[in-house]
């Protein structure tokens, strides 16, 4: 079994969840790889650029595959699981269930139709700095929708219960008709950095990992 984890928007492999998920699973001699999605460009980052890295760099014929994704990298993890039969778990990190709708409602409209005509918006980016953002990012989002993904992978979702970017609704509706998929509830926000020990004991059962 080969165990890949996925970060989140913004985000990098040097996220405080990465590394301490890459250290619990090392502490059971299991490899944790985490790539970059950023690919040293996150101008141009999509979930499709995401998923082409993935499985070039990290799919091996014939080995099984668990993903482990948080917030965007949830969302990218759950759509390879669809197209990958040798994706056999998923573990779901406050995924980015209805990432569009909940994300663009935060920015401003004259932000939104700025970014449409320039091409471009100076983004956040998890290293303290602005990065322009292009708006293909947008467009390349609005082609998946989960509504119709219905490919039973064995599944843990693991939310928090005060999510102010993704709402634990989120997650309980994309459950409700799957019943492949666990849905725990934790007293957290997006991040889960509080409770990072409650995600490692649930992750090590749903693995039965040594």
């Amino acid at each position: 079994m080969q165990y890949i984890y996925l970060h989140g928007f913004a985000s990098s492999p040097n996220s405080a969840k990465a590394l301490y998920l890459r250290d619990r699973f090392a502490e059971c001699n299991i490899q944790l790889q985490i790539p970059d999605l950023n690919q040293g460009d996150f101008s141009h980052l999509t979930i499709t650029r995401q998923i082409h890295q993935v499985t070039t760099e990290f799919f091996l014929p014939g080995r099984p595959v668990t993903l482990i994704g948080s917030s965007l990298g949830g969302l990218t993890a759950a759509i390879l699981a669809q197209k990958y039969a040798q994706v056999e778990k998923l573990i779901l990190l406050a995924p980015a269930f209805g990432f569009l709708s909940y994300w663009l409602p935060t920015l401003e409209a004259e932000k939104i139709q700025r970014w449409q005509q320039e091409k471009y918006l100076p983004y956040h980016y998890g290293e303290g700095k602005f990065l322009p953002l292009s708006y293909d990012f947008v467009k390349d989002a609005a082609q998946y929708q989960e509504n119709a993904w219905q490919r039973p992978v064995s599944t843990l979702i693991l939310h928090g219960k005060n999510d102010e970017v993704i709402p634990v609704q989120a997650s309980r509706e994309f459950t409700k008709s799957r019943p492949w998929v666990q849905l725990v509830e934790l007293p957290s926000d997006h991040a889960l950095g509080n409770v990072l020990p409650e995600i490692w004991q649930a992750i090590h059962m749903f693995c039965q990992l040594p």
